[in-house]
C-alpha cells in the first residue's frame, strides 16, 4: 500500500483526515509538529507527504524546503490560507499541489493517484533510451533525458516545471487552456488554475531572458499558454 505522512497540529483534523486515508486504502503516519514530520520522514519514508502551513515551531513553509532538500517525494499542501501569496511561497518552496481545507477526502484521495501515476511515468521516461529533443530558438527541452538548456546552459527546474514545460513543447505553437494542463500534467480532472500560473511563473524566471516580456513561454490572453521559438 503507498504510505502518506500527514503533518498537521490540529488533533481532530489529523485523526480524521488519517482515518479517512486508511479507508481509501493507504498506509498513513501523522505528526503534529514539522520537527516531528521531519524525523519521521527520515526514519519511515512515505511516498507523499502531506504538510499544513500553521504549525507550531517550524511553519510548513521551512518544513517543505527541508523535505526538498533531502527528498524528491511528492508534496502536498493542506492549508486554510488560500491567499495566492500563500500558494505561490508554498509551490516556491517546493510543494507539488496546494488543497484548501476543509479538505474533500474523495478529492484529496484523486490528487494522490494522480501523483502516484505521474511518479510512474517519470520512472518509465528516465528508463527509456534519450532521443526525442524540443528545440525553440536558444531553448531545448529533452523529455527523454530530463534535460532543459537555454544556450546550451542546463537550466534547473523542479519535476513539476519539467513536465508542464514538456507538454507545452510537444505541442508547439498550441494553446493549451489552464484546464488542459492540469488534466495533463498534474492529471486533475478539476483544481485551482492558480497552480498553473504559478508554475509558468516560476519557468518564465529561468527561461526568458525577460520574463516581464516572454518570448519563448507567451500567454494568449483568455485562452491559455504556448510554447514557441
Amino acid at each position: 500500500m503507498t504510505a502518506v505522512l500527514l503533518i498537521e497540529d490540529d488533533d481532530r483534523i489529523r485523526l480524521s483526515l488519517s482515518m479517512a486515508l486508511e479507508d481509501e486504502g493507504y498506509t498513513s503516519y501523522t505528526a503534529a509538529t514539522a520537527e516531528e514530520g521531519l524525523a519521521e520522514q527520515r526514519r519511515r519514508p512515505a511516498d507523499t507527504v502531506l504538510v499544513d502551513l500553521m504549525l507550531p515551531g517550524m511553519d510548513g513553509f521551512e518544513c517543505i524546503r527541508q523535505l526538498r532538500r533531502d527528498t524528491e517525494v511528492p508534496i502536498i499542501v493542506i492549508s486554510a490560507r488560500d491567499d495566492t501569496h500563500d500558494i505561490v511561497a508554498a509551490l516556491e518552496a517546493g510543494a507539488d499541489d496546494y488543497v484548501i481545507k476543509p479538505v474533500a477526502v474523495k478529492e484529496l484521495a484523486a490528487r494522490l493517484r494522480a501523483l502516484r501515476r505521474r511518479s510512474k511515468v517519470a520512472a518509465a521516461a528516465a528508463t527509456a533510451p534519450a532521443a526525442t529533443v524540443f528545440t525553440f530558438g536558444d531553448l531545448q527541452v529533452s523529455p527523454d533525458a530530463g534535460e532543459v538548456r537555454l544556450n546550451g546552459t542546463p537550466v534547473p527546474v523542479t519535476r513539476t516545471e519539467f513536465r508542464l514545460l514538456c507538454e507545452l513543447a510537444a505541442h508547439p505553437g498550441l494553446v493549451l487552456s489552464r484546464q488542459q494542463l492540469l488534466q495533463r500534467v498534474w492529471g486533475y480532472e478539476f483544481g485551482d488554475e492558480r497552480v498553473v500560473d504559478v508554475h509558468v511563473g516560476r519557468l518564465r524566471h529561468k527561461i526568458e531572458l525577460d520574463n516581464a516580456k516572454p518570448r519563448h513561454l507567451v500567454t494568449v490572453r483568455g485562452l491559455g499558454y504556448k510554447l514557441q521559438p
